[in-house]
C-alpha cells in the first residue's frame, strides 16, 4: 500500500513542465539530457534537429517583451499546492448539478483544474480587468501564489492591502501583462482541440492582448477581432467619445475550426420555406445584384430579362440548367433550399445591437438583483451569441475565469432553456473584499450585509446565479435542465507539508504522524482526491456502510475510499470483502483505485492483510493518505 504525501505527484496539480518534457522525449528522445536539477533540453541537439538559424536567445527578436515575462511564464508552469474545498451550503442542487463556481485566485484554480479538465473546454469567455488605473486585484509578485491569495483575501494574519495600478507607478502595463499572460498560458491547455476563446477588452490594452494571445495561441489561430458597440450615448470626457469594446477570438487549432466551418456561426433563419419541388422545401430569393453598376455587378440579358445580376452569365446558365433559377412574373428568382440554409452560418465582426449595450445589461441586472450591486456587467445576450457561434453541442463545457457578475453562467442557463441544451459552466471569481466606506463599493457591500454573506464579489456572483436560475425557471416552466451549481473555495491542501521544528524534532514527528489536517472533513479529502487523480468534480459519489465503516464509491467504482479513523485487524476481512463485492456490482469501466487513511491502521499487519486481500481480487492500486 503506497502512502501518499504532500510531496507526491498524485497529490499535486498537473506538472506542466514535466508534461512538456515528456512530449519532447516522445518526439525527440535525443533532445533530453541530464542537467544539475534533473532532465534538461540539450540546446546543441535542438540546433542540430531544426538548424542553427531557427534557435535564438538574442535580446532583439520579434515579439512583445516586458519586465517579468520570464517569471510569469515560470509561475504559470509551477504546480499549485492548494485544493478546492466543497461548499454545499452555498450551492444549488448540489446532488444533481454539473455546473461549478469556484472562489479563488484564478491562476491557482486553473492549475488545479488541469488534471480533471485538460482539453475539455469548448469555449472560454473572459472579461479581464481593463487596466483603467483603479485598484488592481491580482498583484502577482512571483512568490507562492496561494499564500499571496490568502493574504489578499484576509485569510491569513496581516491581510494584504490591494495596491493601485496607476500610470505613475511605472509598471502600468507591465503588471497587467504579467497578470494576464500567466493565466492565458494555463487556460490554453484546458481548451479542447476545437475550442475557442473570446476575450473582451477596450482600447487601453487591445494591442497588448492581441500580442500575448498571438504568442500563447499562435497568430495563425486568431479567428477575428470583433467590434462590440457597448454604449449608445456620447461621453463628454474625451475628444472623441468611445462607444465600443473589442472581443478577440482565438482557436486552439484554426485548422480544425476551418474543417468544421459549416458548424461555426449564428444559426440561419429557417422561416419562409413554403414551396416545394423534388429537391425539397425552398423559398424564392432575389437574383438581381443590389447596387447595380456601383457595386460592380454584371449587366446582361438572361431569359429575356435585362438587369444587374449577382452572378456571372456562366454561373447563371449553370444554375438555370440545375433548375435553381426561374423566371417568376417579370423577374428572375433563385430557389433557396431549406437543406442549404441549414448548412449556412452567418456572423461578422461588428456586433451592434441594443441588446449588447452595457446600459441594457445594467438595467436588467438591477431588476434581477433589486439594486445596483454590479458596475458595467456584460449583457447575457452578448455571451449568448458566443454560445450560438461555437457551443451548440450536448454538454459543451464553458469556462469563465473572471466571472465578475456571473453573466456567463446566466447566459449558459438561458441558452440551454432556449434551445433545450445541456451546456455546463465553470466560473472562477476572486472573493475580492468590498469596502462599505468606498463609495464605488458601498451598495455592493450593503447588499452582502442584507444577504448575511461575507462582503466580497464572489458572494454577489453566486446570488446572481441563484436569482437568474429562479427567473429562468419562472419564464420556462417546462424546462427541466440544470439550473444549479456546486460551489468550491480555494484553500491550502488537506495534506500537511513537512515543516520540521529544528528545535523540537520529536514534537514535529508526533504532529506529522497524522499528515491530514485536523480541521478538514472527509468530503474535503474526497474532492482533493478527485482533483489530483483527474476526475470530474461533478462525478457521481455514492456511500455505503461496510463493516461499520463509511465507504465512498466515486465515478461508478473508479475510485473507492474509506477514510475511517480506525481499522483494526478483525475488521480487515469483512471490510475488504464488502468493498470487493460492491466494486464488482458496479462494474467500473477501468481499474479501481482504493484509498484509506494511513493512520487508521494500528499496525502494519492490518494494512498488509487488507492490501493482499484486495490484490487477490484484482484491486492492485491501493493508496493510503
Amino acid at each position: 500500500m503506497k502512502k501518499l504525501t504532500a510531496a507526491d505527484s498524485e497529490t499535486k496539480s498537473a506538472d506542466l513542465v514535466a508534461e512538456n518534457l515528456a512530449r519532447l522525449k516522445a518526439l525527440f528522445p535525443e533532445l533530453l539530457t541530464e542537467g544539475p536539477e534533473g532532465a534538461a533540453v540539450n540546446l546543441d541537439v535542438l540546433k542540430a534537429l531544426v538548424g542553427d538559424k531557427t534557435v535564438t536567445d538574442a535580446d532583439e527578436k520579434y515579439g512583445l517583451n516586458w519586465h517579468g515575462k520570464r517569471r510569469a511564464r515560470q509561475l504559470a508552469l509551477t504546480p499549485s499546492t492548494g485544493t478546492l474545498r466543497p461548499c454545499p451550503e452555498d450551492s444549488m442542487e448540489w446532488d444533481t448539478t454539473r455546473n461549478l463556481i469556484i472562489e479563488g485566485d484564478n491562476l491557482e484554480v486553473l492549475k488545479l483544474l488541469q488534471k480533471s479538465y485538460a482539453a475539455q473546454v469548448k469555449l472560454i469567455y473572459i472579461d479581464p480587468p481593463y487596466n483603467t488605473g483603479r485598484d488592481f486585484v491580482y498583484p502577482d509578485d512571483f512568490k507562492d501564489n496561494l499564500r499571496n491569495y490568502l493574504e489578499l483575501t484576509g485569510q491569513t494574519d496581516g491581510g494584504r492591502k490591494i495596491s493601485s495600478n496607476t500610470e505613475a507607478s511605472g509598471r502600468f502595463h507591465t503588471d497587467w501583462l504579467n497578470m494576464l499572460y500567466a493565466r492565458l498560458k494555463v487556460a490554453h491547455s484546458l481548451l479542447s482541440p476545437d475550442g475557442v476563446m473570446f476575450a473582451s477588452i477596450d482600447d487601453g490594452e487591445i494591442d497588448n492582448l492581441r500580442k500575448i494571445c498571438d504568442e500563447v495561441f499562435g497568430e495563425e489561430n486568431r479567428l477575428a477581432i470583433v467590434c462590440h458597440k457597448a454604449r449608445a450615448s456620447v461621453s463628454n470626457d474625451k475628444i472623441i467619445s468611445s462607444s465600443h469594446n473589442f472581443i478577440v477570438v482565438y482557436a486552439r487549432n484554426e485548422r480544425l475550426i476551418f474543417e468544421r466551418r459549416e458548424q461555426f456561426g449564428l444559426p440561419p433563419e429557417l422561416d419562409g420555406f413554403d414551396r416545394q419541388d423534388e429537391r425539397g422545401l425552398f423559398k424564392y430569393v432575389p437574383v438581381d445584384g443590389p447596387g447595380g453598376a456601383a457595386k460592380g455587378n454584371p449587366h446582361y440579358t438572361f431569359l429575356g430579362v435585362t438587369g444587374y445580376w449577382r452572378f456571372s452569365k456562366e454561373r447563371m446558365e449553370r444554375m438555370h440548367a440545375e433548375g435553381r433559377i426561374e423566371k417568376v412574373g417579370q423577374g428572375l428568382q433563385q430557389k433557396y433550399y431549406l437543406d442549404d440554409a441549414r448548412q449556412s452560418r452567418k456572423t461578422d465582426t461588428t456586433w451592434w445591437d441594443g441588446k449588447f449595450y452595457t446600459s441594457t445589461a445594467s438595467s436588467r441586472l438591477r431588476d434581477l438583483m433589486g439594486e445596483d450591486a454590479f458596475d458595467n456587467p456584460k449583457p447575457v445576450e452578448l455571451i449568448g451569441r458566443m454560445l450560438e457561434l461555437w457551443a451548440r453541442g450536448p454538454s459543451d463545457l464553458i469556462l469563465d475565469f473572471f466571472a465578475g457578475s456571473g453573466t456567463t453562467g446566466h447566459a449558459v442557463m438561458a441558452q440551454n432553456a432556449a434551445d433545450s441544451g445541456s451546456r455546463r459552466y465553470i466560473l472562477v471569481q476572486l472573493p475580492e473584499p468590498l469596502d462599505p466606506d468606498n463609495k464605488e463599493q458601498g451598495v455592493a457591500a450593503d447588499f452582502c450585509d442584507k444577504l448575511g454573506k461575507p462582503r466580497n464579489i464572489a458572494e454577489l456572483t453566486k446570488e446572481r446565479l441563484r436569482r437568474a436560475a429562479k427567473k429562468i425557471k419562472q419564464d420556462n416552466p417546462m424546462f427541466a435542465g440544470d439550473l444549479g451549481f456546486r460551489a468550491f473555495r480555494l484553500a491550502t491542501s488537506n495534506f500537511r507539508e513537512w515543516e520540521p521544528d529544528r528545535n523540537n524534532l520529536a514534537a514535529t514527528l508526533l504532529e506529522h504522524a497524522e499528515h491530514l489536517k485536523a480541521d478538514r472533513t472527509e468530503q474535503d479529502i474526497i474532492y482533493e482526491l478527485l482533483l489530483k487523480l483527474g476526475l470530474d468534480l461533478c462525478v457521481p459519489i455514492e456511500t455505503k456502510a461496510i463493516a461499520g465503516k463509511t465507504v465512498y464509491s466515486i465515478g461508478g467504482g473508479v475510485l473507492v475510499a474509506c477514510l475511517a479513523d480506525q481499522i483494526i485487524r478483525e475488521e480487515v476481512e469483512p471490510l475488504a470483502q464488502g468493498l470487493i463485492t460492491w466494486r464488482n456490482s458496479l462494474s467500473p469501466a477501468g481499474d479501481t483505485t482504493c484509498v484509506f487513511r494511513d493512520s487508521a491502521f494500528l499496525d502494519d499487519v492490518a494494512k498488509t492483510n487488507l492490501t493482499q486481500i484486495l490484490a487477490q481480487h484484482g484491486l492492485d492500486t491501493v493508496r493510503s493518505l
